[in-house]
């Protein structure tokens, strides 16, 4: 009977045999009608995570289904982790169908933030990196904000088909669909949702008509992003949960910044100038001489320098550094899922520090 049965939290096949296996419920919950995985319950009472025995190559397969069927794609993005969360493997996933490029949590950015600028400098991006989209929104799935506008345009170019909302772990999927069915139907919290990333482990239809269903899909696996390397504890720590507050630091070559442990920026040549800091505002920001920089970090990592905790300390990869020479003004350098460092003024010479497999970058600002 249970065969037949998935998990309204996560879309995984349901079965009451294998305690240890994907999709265990006991018998007696089934016989409740509460169609939850053990899992899913945890997570939405206890908010405690399992490890979920799927790699980047399962959820890649599952996902690239897509691209057989005839329906309208969502590319949900976290804006405050741009680079981390644009895939730039959508066309293969979602082939030919029509993509709506969606900027998630545009609550968390600066109110200054000019949304216009916003949207055309994604537009550029998503060129850049080979998507074809009709159109970008600027949304709060948590606040609400947009998400009429949003749903005017999806039943537009839907025109009876099915809808996938797709996107890499974190970026607040089951959030954002949970909204339109909070809206639609007045059902709260009909997806899990949660903090850790691959929440979601199958596909979970919600029907729109007769015809056609929103599709939550999993979460993409994108190891460049610092969630991967973090502690539960660290990760709620490091992701922003209101408005950021940028922080100014006015350097002088040969001074450092800590992001907590977890970076490190040095202002190796250059003028004396501002540099403006863009992180989750509960993270502390060290400042040091870069000659001092080395021993701060061997004797105070995970304590004055942190997060990293004591549980991310064991399994966190070595710094790697990267060196840039920055010759345009308002360039930001990129830690994905940490947040980023702008650079205001041009002709600079900079080094910066992250975990090996955390993916720093540059881009031009947009703020």
């Amino acid at each position: 009977m249970e065969n037949n049965l998935i998990c309204n939290g996560c879309g995984i096949k349901l079965q009451t045999e294998n305690k240890e296996a994907l999709g265990f419920t006991p018998k007696s919950s089934i016989e409740k009608d509460q169609l939850l995985c053990q899992r899913c319950f945890q997570l939405r009472h206890y908010n405690k995570n399992a490890t979920v025995p799927l790699d980047s190559n399962d959820y890649l397969n599952m996902v690239s289904t897509i691209n057989k069927t005839n329906s309208l794609v969502i590319h949900l993005i976290d804006i405050f982790d741009v680079n981390g969360t644009l895939l730039t493997s959508l066309p293969r996933i979602v082939g030919n169908n029509p993509i709506i490029l969606v900027g998630n949590k545009v609550d968390l950015l600066p109110k200054s933030t000019n949304q216009r600028k916003l949207k055309d400098w994604l537009f550029r991006l998503a060129k850049e990196a080979g998507l074809k989209v009709l159109d970008v929104f600027l949304v709060s799935s948590a606040k609400g904000h947009h998400l009429d506008e949003l749903a005017v345009r999806m039943e537009m170019e839907r025109n009876y088909k099915d809808i996938y909302v797709v996107g890499v772990t974190n970026v607040g999927k089951s959030t954002f669909i949970n909204q339109f069915i909070t809206r639609s139907t007045g059902i709260k919290e009909a997806i899990t949702t949660s903090y850790f990333p691959g929440t979601t482990l199958g596909f979970i239809k919600i029907p729109l008509d007769n015809r056609s269903a929103l599709i939550d899909t999993p979460g993409i696996m994108n190891t460049y992003q610092m969630a991967h390397y973090v502690s539960k504890k660290d990760l709620k720590i490091i992701t922003p949960k209101k408005e950021i507050k940028p922080r100014n630091y006015q350097l002088q070559s040969g001074q450092t910044l800590f992001i907590g442990g977890l970076a490190r920026f040095d202002f190796v040549k250059g003028d004396k100038q501002t540099f403006v800091c863009y992180f989750a505002n509960e993270l502390p920001i060290h400042r040091t001489k870069h000659e001092n920089a080395d021993s701060l970090y061997e004797k105070q990592i995970g304590k004055l320098l942190s997060p990293p905790n004591e549980e991310t300390l064991k399994t966190l990869p070595p710094f790697i550094k990267n060196s840039y020479r920055v010759e345009e003004q308002y360039t930001d350098i990129v830690f994905p899922g940490l947040g980023w460092i702008t650079i205001l003024n041009s002709n600079v010479t900079i080094d910066v520090y992250s975990p090996k497999g955390v993916a720093v970058s540059i881009r031009n600002s947009f703020i």
